[in-house]
């Protein structure tokens, strides 16, 4: 069956809400922290050259930037429809140039023509190096978007806290350039201890952080949720982690064009200086969940709903908890993906789950794409436990509007690209 009428079908068969295939996502430099359910033998499924698989995708339409042996559709997610007994699937880049406005809203179609955001779990045994996302300046300069990112830690995939659970986020205040440069040009000397210029925060689950493009950080190696816009681009400021692990000298200039290569100060202009040395940045940069209501008018409803990710317009976060037996129909502003957290129940048509353990390449039940149209006339879910909550996280793209009915009580947001203020 053609792609176009396998997203048609698609769309048909969920009444708005289509299935998507889980995608996988290994990185060759680090270990993985064996939290994302993946089956013990399939953590190496593509081969020890390729690395471990440390990294689920979710709605994604952004293909990995992973080296030479990248395959064509690795980070990307797939639709899958049964057809009498037949699985078709598609991939969703296809789906959403099909469907158009059809499934991810008008307004998003008309500004992107794409699926311009998706949502990962990174889920490593020890932390990231220090490191950036480009901006939107330098980024187009290689033909790609920038990359604003928040984190949440969710409790369900955090049976244990890994090696590191510590982020480093930003410089400390009073750190000048000339400073940043010297570190940086030690990068091929050994250990050039660039997080000596940052702060360690500890990270607790249940809570998240709000990276724009052009901060450096080094996540820790709590397993993260990470709603991001549609970009792999990245520059790796940190020459050894842990004391053991030496990164590779190009991975400071990736992402850096050719004719940069080698100049020190291009890099250090990577960064937005007044964001990474905010003597507020805590305050500013810091996530604890928001109820979208009154809890107590939630929880007579039959349902907790929070959102964990809302600093940014660039990509925002939503946790939906529906109580044992109970079941709630929610409407949001937006397309939007979900990846199941707990439990089990019905979403509109489909069963939906979360599985104890994933075989690679096995097909799931935890994880959809809902239409704006579906979004907006609302989403009926049904948790079938009478004992164990269900637990989804929802994320959307740029410019939801729902963003704006926030009280955010934590304070203000610093201002510039991917800033909802």
């Amino acid at each position: 069956m053609a792609a176009g009428k396998v997203a048609e079908r698609a769309m048909e068969q969920g009444r708005g809400i289509l299935r998507l295939a889980p995608a996988w996502v290994p990185r060759k430099i680090f270990v993985p922290g064996r939290r994302l359910k993946l089956h013990p033998d399939d953590l190496y499924a593509l081969g020890e050259d390729r690395g471990g698989m440390d990294e689920r995708w979710f709605a994604s339409t952004t293909a990995a930037d992973n080296g030479p042996k990248t395959a064509p559709d690795e980070g990307l997610n797939r639709v899958v429809m049964e057809d009498g007994g037949n699985v078709e699937d598609v991939l969703l880049r296809d789906a959403v140039e099909t469907l158009k406005g059809g499934l991810v809203g008008e307004r998003i179609w008309e500004q992107y023509h794409s699926w311009p955001a998706f949502a990962k779990f990174f889920d490593n045994q020890g932390p990231l190096p220090f490191h950036i996302h480009q901006q939107a300046e330098h980024a187009a300069r290689i033909g790609q978007m920038p990359k604003p990112e928040a984190y949440y830690f969710p409790a369900q995939v955090n049976g244990h806290s890994g090696d590191f659970p510590y982020t480093y986020l930003g410089l400390r205040p009073g750190t000048t350039k000339e400073e940043f440069r010297e570190h940086l040009e030690a990068f091929t000397k050994g250990d050039n201890r660039i997080t000596e210029l940052s702060t360690a925060h500890r990270q607790k689950t249940g809570t998240g952080w709000d990276v724009p493009a052009g901060m450096a950080h080094g996540p820790g190696s709590l397993c993260t949720y990470e709603p991001q816009m549609a970009s792999d681009v990245f520059a790796i400021f940190q020459s050894v982690v842990g004391g053991k692990q030496v990164m590779p000298e190009e991975y400071l200039w990736h992402g850096t064009p050719e004719e940069e290569l080698g100049n020190f100060d291009y890099l250090v202009g990577l960064l937005d200086w007044e964001k990474n040395v905010d003597p507020d940045l805590l305050k500013n940069r810091f996530m604890q969940p928001v109820p979208v209501r009154p809890l107590e008018e939630m929880q007579e409803d039959g349902c907790v709903e929070c959102w964990i990710c809302y600093r940014s317009s660039a990509a925002s976060a939503k946790e939906l908890t529906v109580l044992p037996g109970r079941t709630v129909t929610l409407q949001d502003g937006a397309a939007y993906g979900i990846i199941m957290l707990e439990g089990r129940g019905k979403m509109g048509v489909w069963d939906i789950d979360s599985p104890d353990v994933i075989r690679y390449g096995q097909l799931t039940s935890d994880e959809f794409f809902i239409s704006e149209e579906a979004a907006r006339g609302g989403v009926k879910v049904t948790n079938l436990s009478s004992s164990e909550p269900l637990v989804m996280l929802k994320h959307f793209g740029p410019g939801n509007p729902d963003l704006e009915k926030i009280d955010d009580p934590i304070g203000e947001a610093g201002r510039g690209e991917g800033s909802r203020r």
